[in-house]
């Protein structure tokens, strides 16, 4: 046995929005934290360089030539550092020519001169790796002391330790603070998820009360950008109601219908009746005159329910015109109008709407039928108008005549159902017809309103 399988859908709106959610979180922290990263390791690397011009500063300051023409300090340097070897702050002045003046700290070792392409008198800051296993940050800056004609170079270096280790904790401050960040943010997007599609959740239990509880309407207060979907649930449920009574009101008019042809027949049958056979043949054409009737009111209902219809007029007209005349040689057909006139109406109803109309004529009137196909152009709906050369219909009988099986002329064959068919089925689709005086062949006017298809 074969499970039906469940109905098609596109997967979770909640995981579909969470998925959204938690990639522009990742994405704008993710930036957020690398733009604050590189402004936060700037300032503290800023701060670190300011204290090395400070010394490179304090160091031109106390510096002079000296008769031999060596540079000295005229006052030592205050920072205690530069008297402890390898305390990881150093200084050095070089010129070209002349050996160089380093600091105690440096002991054995020397810093590197930067090149020329830095001597124009500014500072200059950059990251050295010269000492193996103690990368520096360095400062420095050429100048030409007074009484020298040497362009000396001061340079301070002092150890990355403290200022990678103050980067590094800005960078574990963020990287928590971040994480904290976004898993509240997506816990956040989860509630708003949760508490956002609250209403859909509201709906589906008021749609599973109208399965289950007997109720026809979503009544629930919901917000305004579901309020629509909502109204248009309520329409469709309206809609289903009118067609459900529209259904039963069918099979009880049909039923009552029969019922009296069937008495009928259950009585002349039991009652041995001489003229047996003349009931049946009578009966069982009123029967099916009310068959035809209320399947042709059925079918246009169903189609109507379906939605979208469209038909042309004029071909539906010029296809009835070429049956029809088979049926009546005699008849001269004239049909003109508008062939780009549709309307919101099956093709087959539409047939049988014109076809009822122009066989009336055809069948009524003295031989000549003009079909005229949006005969105002002007009015809201597809105006079609049937005329015809008969004796026509007297104005006091022209509502009575939509009756079912009224028939004015009965020498002729018939079941009397179509004008009340026409009816019927315009009505369904929202349409009218009313009946009028022609004015061009003295006969009767069928007009017609049709709903005109929606432009495309």
């Amino acid at each position: 046995m074969t499970v039906a399988a469940g109905p098609l859908h596109t997967g979770s709106l909640a995981r579909r929005m969470m998925l959204i959610a938690a990639g522009w979180i990742f994405i704008l922290l993710l930036v957020g934290g690398l733009a604050l990263d590189r402004t936060l390791t700037s300032l503290v690397t800023q701060q670190f360089d300011e204290q090395l011009d400070y010394m490179l500063t304090a160091m031109i300051a106390s510096a002079e030539v000296g008769d031999d023409g060596d540079v000295y300090f005229n006052r030592p340097l205050g920072d205690q550092r530069f008297l402890e070897p390898n305390s990881g702050l150093y200084w050095q002045i070089s010129g070209e020519g002349r050996e160089d003046f380093p600091s105690r700290s440096l002991w054995d070792r020397s810093l590197t001169v930067p090149g020329a392409e830095l001597a124009d008198f500014e500072p200059h800051h950059y990251d050295s790796d010269e000492f193996s296993g103690e990368p520096l940050r360095v400062a420095a800056r050429s100048i030409v002391l007074p009484g020298s004609d040497t362009r000396w170079w001061f340079i301070v270096g002092a150890a990355r330790d403290s200022l990678n280790a103050q980067i590094a904790s800005i960078r574990a401050i963020l990287a928590w603070s971040f994480a904290v960040l976004g898993i509240g943010l997506f816990v956040m997007a989860g509630l708003q998820t949760l508490y956002g599609l609250g209403p859909l959740r509201r709906i589906r239990q008021a749609i599973a009360r109208i399965r289950t509880a007997g109720t026809n309407r979503v009544t629930d207060p919901l917000p305004l950008e579901v309020q629509p979907m909502v109204e248009e649930l309520n329409a469709l449920l309206a809609h289903s109601e009118r067609q459900a009574e529209e259904a039963r009101t069918h099979a009880g008019n049909l039923a009552h219908a029969l019922k009296t042809p069937l008495t009928v027949l259950t009585n002349a049958a039991s009652a041995q009746s001489p003229n047996l056979d003349e009931t049946v043949l009578r009966e069982a054409s009123v029967m099916r005159r009310q068959v035809d009737h209320h399947l042709a009111r059925a079918r246009a209902a169903g189609r109507r329910a379906v939605g979208l219809a469209r038909a042309n007029v004029l071909e539906s007209a010029e296809a009835v015109e070429r049956a029809v005349a088979r049926l009546y040689p005699q008849v001269r057909f004239d049909i003109a109008g508008s062939s780009a006139a549709e309307v919101a109406i099956e093709r087959q109803d539409l047939d049988e709407l014109v076809g009822n109309v122009i066989e009336n004529a055809a069948k009524y009137g003295g031989g000549s039928v003009f079909v005229t196909v949006d005969a105002e152009p002007e009015a809201e709906c597809c105006v079609v108008w049937v005329e015809d050369d008969g004796s026509g219909i007297p104005e006091s009988q022209r509502q009575s005549i939509f009756q079912r099986g009224a028939r004015l002329d009965t020498e002729k064959p018939g079941t009397g159902l179509g004008l009340a068919i026409v009816r019927d089925v315009v009505e369904i689709y929202g349409g009218s017809v009313s009946l009028a005086e022609s004015e061009d062949l003295g006969g009767l006017l069928v007009r017609l309103c049709l709903p005109r298809a929606p432009a495309e």
